[in-house]
């Protein structure tokens, strides 16, 4: 897949790995819609939409706004977030079913929404001369494989993600779209860095090598060549210098 002349849409993108993924593919030479539900860090002259990812109506006007720049080919998702819950807390207090529900839907279902929609918009492309109409990078997280005490939850959205991959990019093959999932470790945003040295230094002691925390241009390096290499489908790529979690 080329990048250069195609529309990009990038979900999270006024801030972490979605930020860093967008501003990439930007020096690449797509054009690039920004979807987020804050603007704040999206860079004057880009093409935002507000848009939360689990609303129907809203995905379909990001999706409309990048198909009115150009071939919408690329979509690099990352829109997402958690809690912290144990299912069953030390006092007794049973998870609550909202707030898993929440984390589901935005994480799961969100994702899930963005791909049947972008995916319908992709089958109208003329296919290019490797028979592609588009890619789709999806975004889960090693907490899908081996999630943490307290990330019932979002371990659960994550694993969702992972276990949609391949289906997706069996149920897309027909029309020529590839579906891959990044499967990130401890990344250095700028959310998590803020966080306290005890926390961080726990963190990246856990990793094998090299012993850090992962940048976000690395996943926007990774998610750029996943769109770039036509022979990468239904695939889970983890990114996490072979830490694997441990219970707490």
């Amino acid at each position: 897949m080329r990048i250069e002349g195609n529309v990009a849409l990038v979900t999270g993108a006024a801030s972490g790995l979605g930020q860093v993924s967008a501003a990439r593919l930007k020096r690449a030479g797509a054009r690039v819609v920004h979807v987020d539900l804050n603007e704040a860090g999206v860079s004057d002259g880009d093409v935002f939409v507000k848009c939360d990812v689990t609303s129907e109506e809203e995905v379909q006007g990001a999706v409309a706004a990048a198909a009115d720049l150009g071939r919408l080919a690329m979509v690099v998702h990352c829109a997402g977030g958690g809690i912290a819950a144990r299912t069953l807390s030390r006092d007794g207090t049973p998870h609550s079913l909202v707030a898993f529900k929440k984390v589901i839907d935005l994480n799961l279902v969100g994702t899930f929404n963005v791909l049947r929609l972008s995916a319908a918009q992709m089958a109208k492309n003329e296919p290019d001369e490797g028979g592609e109409r588009g890619a789709f990078v999806m975004t889960a997280s090693i907490a899908g494989f081996e999630g943490q005490i307290g990330q019932v939850a979002y371990g659960s959205a994550k694993a969702g993600i992972i276990g949609m991959t391949i289906i997706a990019a069996r149920d897309l093959a027909a029309i020529g779209v590839r579906v891959c999932t990044i499967a990130p470790g401890t990344m250095g945003t700028a959310l998590l860095r803020a966080a306290p040295a005890s926390i961080t230094d726990a963190l990246v002691a856990g990793v094998p090598f090299p012993r850090r925390m992962g940048e976000p241009e690395e996943f926007a390096a990774l998610a750029q060549h996943i769109i770039e290499n036509g022979y990468l489908n239904g695939e889970v790529i983890r990114i996490d210098g072979a830490v694997r979690f441990q219970p707490k």
